[in-house]
């Protein structure tokens, strides 16, 4: 009979083999690990090379075709999706979030001057906008391309006052039967907290300077102040008399018939029995009824060659006529160079789409050190934010002009306040009719919670070495003298704006004082207050520059983007080129989950900042809730 091993022998044999299981473990786990990697960019590998072949294919351009316009989510000056995103929706059907306006301006141009295209066909009904003079510039362009010889025609089911300011400019406008139109004039209602506040228990002190400067009213007042209204009142009234006036001079009616009609909508409604689409053409707002069938037969009738089906129109949509001219353009050579300047200011190093003091100072200087800058313009659409990031963006435009680079400003849909500021110290200020501007002021905000947290009984109490030591403590009342100290400091910044815009403008500091006080005006308004310098788009800003480096006809034109990585600028091709088309037309199609990945990965987004070649050490918590 055979004894059983020492009892320390069975530990120390299970101990190894232990080890070998963890270690034939881990060896699957590496495989795993290294057969994703190695798959996944053969999958990328794959994609590429299919959608390079697949969209030369779909790139080709056919004669007599129609160039279909359906941007579908928010007109803006510069993408904030970024590229993996916008390159993922569109794989996986995914509706887009935003339109860039260079890129659809960019594709009405172009066909204008391409023999290839006959018409655009235009479908507003998904495009949302901020404002009216972004829509100003498309509109332009399409004035442009109808100057060419070319007909614009606009269909649609549901139509907003915004999308219809656009489809304006269209030469013939037809309304799906089921579908209406609804103008209904401007408002700007907000919400007031005061009450809630006071209920809460806190305490909310404000300084400001400016008898308009009614951005923080909300946390003071339970009601907007006789000052805000009127100031409202007289910017609204000027954008929505430039609404009339364009919209009955583009459609050829009597300004005050449109806006009694406006007025009237209620009960020309109900004189309607409710048909929306019918009382458009009644109106002449519109020209016609017609289904999408009865749209193609149109068209099909009037000379466009079928599809290449034979149904449907010979066509070709924004994305695929952007891919075919997007190495058209000549970035190489000197000339002007765009900075994009959108959404609110603030401190630090902000991603593209935003503003941020340092990265957009960072985009001007990077331009400025460019030899192939001869000339800057600054496309501003900010409603402003913090004054000492706008501070950082300014001084980069005055250094930019001290070093012999002429600076321009496009404004869009809003430039005011801060995003004044940041425009103050150029050569020249262009601004369309309906541009928001202005709102030349300043104001600080700070509360206090003494009350609230008296109401569940607790009380702050102790000492400090000094009247300031710990003045700031939320849960003590706000001494008096710091109001004060608020106070000062807040009405040194407003002399410092207005001081600054005296300067820059050419005037004295009361004239400058008597327009800003934090009143918003309109870009018309500001033109006659000596604001704003001119009336007119991106590309008037764009000449004027050339014009002020003396470049002539002949000059690039170029936009100033923060710095991108290998992979990002792959799926920046991806996103853009036709690339995404011609997958599509072979059948491939990606789950919608799919474009939510980066949002449900955002490791990812995280191990794209680490350094390399040393240790990477986070302190994070990937626990939102979805």
């Amino acid at each position: 009979m055979s004894t059983p091993p020492p009892l320390r022998q069975q530990s120390s044999n299970g101990f190894w083999a232990f080890l070998r299981v963890f270690g034939r473990g881990l060896n699957v786990v590496r495989l795993v690990i290294i057969n994703l990697v190695f798959f996944g960019f053969l999958f990328l590998l794959l994609l590429l090379c299919v959608g390079i072949s697949a969209g030369s294919h779909v790139n080709e351009i056919r004669e007599d075709s129609v160039l279909v316009l359906r941007p579908q989510g928010r007109l803006v000056e510069q993408f904030s999706v970024n590229p993996l995103q916008r390159a993922l929706s569109k794989l996986s059907r995914n509706q887009p979030t935003e339109v860039q306006l260079r890129d659809l301006t960019g594709a009405i141009d172009a066909a204008a001057k391409d023999s290839r295209i006959t018409r655009i066909v235009l479908i507003p009904d998904e495009l949302q906008s901020g404002g009216f003079a972004a829509l100003s510039e498309v509109g332009a362009a399409l004035d442009r391309f109808r100057a060419a010889g070319k007909p614009v025609l606009v269909w649609g089911a549901e139509l907003d006052q915004y999308q219809y300011f656009l489809a304006a400019h269209a030469d013939r406008i037809l309304l799906d039967p089921q579908g209406g139109l609804m103008i209904t004039g401007l408002s700007n209602y907000r919400l007031f907290y005061k009450d809630l506040l006071d209920k809460l228990g806190v305490n909310v002190y404000l300084f400001r300077v400016g008898q308009y400067k009614s951005a923080a009213e909300p946390f003071i007042l339970n009601h907007a102040s006789p000052e805000s209204k009127e100031a409202d009142s007289y910017w609204m009234g000027g954008l929505w008399d430039g609404y009339i006036n364009q919209i009955a001079k583009l459609r050829k009616l009597d300004p005050a018939v449109v806006r009694a009609d406006i007025d009237g909508l209620p009960d020309r409604i109900m004189t309607a029995q409710g048909n929306l689409a019918k009382l458009a053409v009644d109106e002449h707002l519109v020209d016609g009824l017609a289904t999408r069938e009865e749209l193609i037969n149109m068209l099909r009738s009037q000379g466009v060659p079928a599809g290449k089906d034979g149904h449907s129109f010979r066509q070709v949509s924004m994305d695929r006529y952007t891919a075919s001219m997007s190495n058209r353009n000549n970035v190489l050579g000197s000339g002007v160079t765009v900075v994009v300047a959108e959404g609110e200011i603030t401190s630090g190093d902000q991603p593209a789409g935003s503003i941020g003091g340092e990265s957009t100072a960072a985009l001007i200087r990077a331009a400025r050190e460019d030899d192939r800058t001869k000339a800057l313009v600054l496309r501003v659409n900010s409603p402003g934010g913090e004054v000492y990031a706008a501070e950082e963006i300014r001084r980069e435009v005055e250094q930019t002009r001290k070093a012999g680079i002429p600076v321009v400003v496009s404004m869009g849909d809003v430039a005011a306040s801060g995003g004044y500021w940041i425009s103050m110290n150029a050569d020249k200020i262009f601004a369309e009719p309906d541009t928001i501007t202005g709102s030349i002021g300043i104001f600080g905000m700070y509360y206090t919670i003494p009350n609230t947290l008296s109401k569940i009984g607790i009380t702050s109490d102790g000492v400090g070495t000094g009247p300031l030591a710990g003045a700031f403590d939320i849960s003590r009342p706000l001494d008096p003298k710091i109001q004060q100290v608020m106070q000062s400091i807040i009405n040194k910044g407003y002399r410092d704006f207005v001081g600054g815009v005296a300067l820059a403008r050419g005037k004295n500091y009361d004239a400058i004082d008597t327009i800003a006080q934090g009143r918003v005006w309109t870009g018309d308004q500001a033109v006659q207050r000596g604001l704003v310098d001119q009336l007119g788009g991106l590309n008037a800003a764009v000449d004027e520059a050339a014009d002020l480096a003396k470049l002539g006809k002949d000059y690039s034109v170029r936009y100033q983007e923060q710095p991108t990585g290998t992979l990002e600028r792959f799926f920046v091709s991806l996103s853009q080129n036709a690339m995404v088309d011609g997958l599509q037309s072979y059948g491939l199609r990606l789950p919608s989950w799919v474009a939510q990945l980066p949002a449900m990965a955002p490791e990812l987004q995280m191990l794209s900042t680490a350094h390399v070649g040393q240790p990477n050490v986070y302190s994070y918590c990937f626990c939102s809730p979805h």
